[in-house]
């Protein structure tokens, strides 16, 4: 009996995919849909007649309107028939699709169809087979998934196969009407399992074939974030799903897309790319808003001032948020006139500073700027401050093989040639001075144009000698040393 059980098994229970096999198992374990609903005693188990039902693949061959169906061959002998009813849009003649064997009409000969997807309306344990379209109440919540009466038949639904997504907590299905798909039933035991999911996946590509078919790129669409993370968002356009990759979110640099969206923000997104083949939209959320580099030249030309907010450090400079999706790189040789070893000596993240705009191009998305052109420049009145011959105090900045630097005052540098450190002979800067050192220098040349200055260490002593000698005058001559007594006299000096 038990090998004539797992035959009719076979035979009217067509076999599901391994996952949802293993997920109906891990529901039901060896309980059926009574045990589950716990109702009471048992019912006796009646053998069903077996009858070749199925899915099968048609081609529509006649549409009566008059008799309101559709005459489907499927090759041979078959034939057979599927209200109109189920139909959505009148079919066309040649078209060919998937439809549901209901039973056999004797005497007819020909089998009574449903339409795969459309709904079965006078189901019962006679009528019903895999892969018709049901419509029942959810009764209760079980373990693992959602118990549904149809018509007085009671069904299971697997946790995973409630929606296309998961769903934490089912029971919000508690008392609602759903349509599902019969995904597979046993007469013997009355059990039925149920997949509302496939449902909604079938819609789900119905919906996105005509979206393909009547979208185009540049499309501006509404839709509502489904799921973020961190290298962009999924958008349902409804039924349709779409990404925003984390780069096409903002003008402005972002480090994950949830700094930007968060699951339920309904956006407006545009259609930057489409691949119908692999049925893939790419959507841009800072293309479907006002570009802030459009006419950012005549918002800030050449030359003109504005404040900036420090966003990034890099060793070659810093980059500038000057408003809302525009960023501006501050060179670090724009930084300041006296020379700089990292950003980081000037400014940090966080900083404010008035700046100079150097050079703007909309197009490249570039925009550069200058601090130090923003204060006062040291160099315009150097010829004033600093003359030839001139002795100042300085500090050694830099040293390097073929002199020493030395900053005269802040952002204003002079060069020591190496000939120029010391009376001595020397083959090494580092003989005469070192980086930090205090020192005397005289200002040799002073070249504004160039923004240079030539000075000398060794000169100083040259320079400064003389001014002793006019402070102290010439020498005076010394007495004559009085004659001794006795007549002794004797000159040290003269007979040394």
């Amino acid at each position: 009996m038990a090998k004539a059980d797992e035959q009719y098994r076979e035979n009217f229970r067509p076999g599901v995919d391994s996952a949802l096999e293993k997920e109906i198992s891990e529901a039901l374990g060896d309980m059926s849909i009574d045990a589950l609903y716990d109702s009471g005693p048992k019912r006796s188990q009646q053998a069903a007649e077996a009858a070749a039902k199925g899915m099968r693949h048609g081609r529509i061959i006649r549409v009566d309107l008059p008799k309101n169906e559709v005459l489907v061959d499927f090759g041979g002998k078959d034939q057979g028939v599927c209200p109109l009813t189920h139909f959505e849009a009148e079919p066309q003649v040649g078209q060919e699709l998937d439809f549901v064997v209901i039973r056999r009409d004797p005497r007819e000969d020909i089998l009574v169809l449903g339409l795969r997807g459309a709904k079965a309306t006078n189901v019962n344990w006679e009528t019903l087979d895999i892969g018709q379209i049901v419509e029942g109440t959810v009764t209760g919540v079980n373990k693992g998934g959602l118990e549904i009466e149809i018509k007085s038949m009671r069904a299971f639904m697997p946790a995973g196969q409630v929606d296309v997504f998961h769903v934490p907590d089912v029971s919000v299905f508690l008392n609602q009407r759903i349509t599902a798909e019969v995904v597979q039933f046993d007469r013997t035991k009355k059990n039925i399992i149920l997949s509302r999911r496939n449902v909604l996946e079938r819609e789900r590509e119905e919906k996105k074939k005509n979206f393909f078919e009547s979208i185009t790129e540049g499309a501006m669409l509404h839709g509502t974030v489904r799921n973020v993370r961190d290298f962009g968002a999924f958008v349902d356009l409804g039924g349709v799903d779409g990404l925003i990759p984390v780069s096409e979110m903002a003008y402005k640099r972002i480090a994950k897309a949830s700094d930007v969206l968060k699951e339920g923000d309904v956006v407006d997104v545009k259609v930057i790319r489409l691949d119908k083949d692999a049925g893939k939209i790419t959507l841009s959320l800072k293309q479907a808003m006002p570009d802030p580099w459009r006419e950012i030249d005549k918002k800030y030309p050449v030359g003109s001032a504005l404040t900036g907010l420090v966003i990034r450090i890099e060793p070659f400079g810093a980059f500038v948020q000057v408003e809302e999706g525009v960023e501006a790189l501050l060179p670090i040789s724009e930084m300041s006139y006296q020379r700089i070893k990292h950003p980081t000596d000037l400014v940090k993240v966080g900083d404010t500073a008035k700046l100079v705009v150097l050079s703007v191009d909309p197009q490249a998305r570039r925009m550069s700027l200058s601090m130090k052109q923003a204060g006062a420049d040291p160099w315009k009145t150097v010829g004033e401050r600093f003359a030839t011959d001139m002795v100042v105090a300085g500090k050694v900045t830099r040293i390097a093989e073929f002199g020493a630097f030395v900053e005269l005052e802040a952002g204003l540098e002079g060069l020591v040639h190496i000939s120029e450190l010391s009376n001595q002979r020397i083959t090494n800067v580092g003989q005469a001075v070192h980086e930090g050192q205090e020192v005397k220098v005289a200002v040799l040349d002073v070249d504004q144009e160039h923004r240079r200055i030539s000075l000398s260490i060794k000169k100083v002593s040259e320079l400064v000698a003389p001014e002793k000698a006019v402070a102290t005058g010439p020498e005076k001559p010394k007495k004559p040393r009085p004659q001794l007594r006795g007549g002794l006299d004797f000159d040290y000096k003269k007979n040394k």
